[in-house]
């Protein structure tokens, strides 16, 4: 099976638990293959103490596109894995032979551009794994995606665009492997970004990026 042949059940299983679970490492590096949520008990650093409020990838979904996604309808039981039906496209539509599938809310909520617009202007930190986009003349990263679990956008398609983020960091950041996780913080903006790679209906102002610990 490709990377782009997936099936239903592996996609559906691979984006909630990125959204509901959290990390269970002892140790302080993240698991590439543990998605997590962040924990709002865990120490922040001092310049980011007081005025970043730490927020959950689902904090960033609407109640009823995460209900939703949470209820998968019946006829994906029914798409036979490997087959053309089986492929997904770069927004996670399943091409499936009943009528009006793709228009059901399960379909809606996993290409959902619907926003949580209290967090416009918002100081926020939350912890993801980058995607490159664009790079600086020293090979620094300095625009890209940010995801809630390893692989998005790269070997599995892109999770909804309001999961994910949009980030701008003018200093740049040595990115060594794909499956080390940071912590971001800065101004989180509800603006859309589309390019070939996905759809993201926010951007964050990068003020800072440190290694991911619990």
């Amino acid at each position: 099976m490709s990377e782009y042949l997936i099936t239903k059940r592996v996609v559906c299983i691979c984006f909630l638990a990125a959204l509901l679970s959290g990390c269970s490492q002892s140790n302080t590096e993240a698991d590439s293959t543990t998605p997590f949520k962040a924990n709002k008990q865990v120490k922040q650093p001092r310049s980011e103490s007081v005025s970043y409020r730490t927020i959950e990838w689902i904090d960033l979904m609407p109640q009823d596109d995460l209900d939703a996604l949470l209820n998968p309808p019946e006829y994906l039981d029914e798409i036979e894995d490997g087959s053309e039906e089986d492929r997904l496209s770069s927004q996670f539509q399943f091409q499936t032979p009943q009528a009006g599938a793709g228009d059901d809310r399960y379909q809606q909520a996993l290409k959902s551009t619907r926003i949580m617009p209290e967090f416009d202007n918002q100081k926020i930190r939350i912890p993801g794994y980058i995607v490159p986009l664009e790079f600086s003349k020293d090979q620094k990263v300095t625009h890209f995606f940010l995801v809630p679990y390893f692989g998005a956008c790269i070997h599995v398609p892109p999770p909804p665009p309001n999961q994910i983020i949009y980030a701008v960091y003018e200093r740049g950041i040595t990115v060594n492997h794909l499956h080390e996780a940071f912590w971001l913080t800065g101004i989180l903006k509800t603006t859309l970004t589309e390019n070939d790679v996905a759809t993201s209906t926010y951007t964050l102002n990068v003020a800072e990026i440190t290694p991911y610990t619990e």
